[in-house]
């Protein structure tokens, strides 16, 4: 995961931020856990062992992409009042395309911490991985599909809480003691 700052922003007092998301980072996490999940299934379930661990196989691997662009969609439309942008493009196409990076590029105030970015960056990350294995999962060990779906509903609550925690920085006055 990467962050950069892409010069100034679009409105004063702002400034263009990006988070950047390598596919392979992503993919290996998804595997790992996928690999976890299917080696702690209980002994003689070896066929379903094999479907939860083969996540990033070829053909698998086209539903995970789909999830990681669904979510990343999503993500984007979170953080709505850092991502806003006017239409450009008004065709989507909903073919399948695996990105080498998945972008969130927002305009954030001037006074948006360094720590908070690189915050937002690994909960989308983690959100990003969760909600991918939740929904490998549901289609082949559907008894664990609600563990991920948790974690994604606590990391979802937390991007939450961060956005709108640092929309606009409030100052505090000294007080006069």
């Amino acid at each position: 995961m990467k962050t950069l700052d892409c010069g100034a922003g679009r409105r004063k007092g702002e400034l263009a931020v990006a988070i950047l998301l390598e596919r392979t980072d992503l993919i290996y996490d998804i595997r790992n856990y996928c690999w976890i999940e299917g080696h702690i299934m209980p002994e003689g379930e070896q066929e379903g062992r094999h479907m939860v661990q083969d996540v990033g196989e070829e053909g698998n691997a086209d539903r995970v992409t789909r999830m990681l662009d669904l979510v990343h969609a999503d993500v984007v439309e979170r953080l709505y009042p850092f991502t806003e942008k006017k239409l450009y493009n008004p065709v989507v196409d909903g073919r399948l395309n695996e990105k080498p990076v998945y972008g969130v590029v927002m305009n954030v105030p001037e006074s948006f911490s360094q720590t908070t970015l690189n915050l937002l960056g690994k909960l989308i990350h983690e959100l990003m991985v969760s909600l991918a294995v939740a929904d490998w999962l549901s289609i082949t060990n559907p008894a664990k599909e609600e563990t991920w779906k948790g974690k994604a509903e606590g990391l979802i609550n937390r991007i939450n809480q961060v956005k709108n925690s640092r929309k606009d920085r409030v100052r505090i006055r000294k007080h006069w003691l």
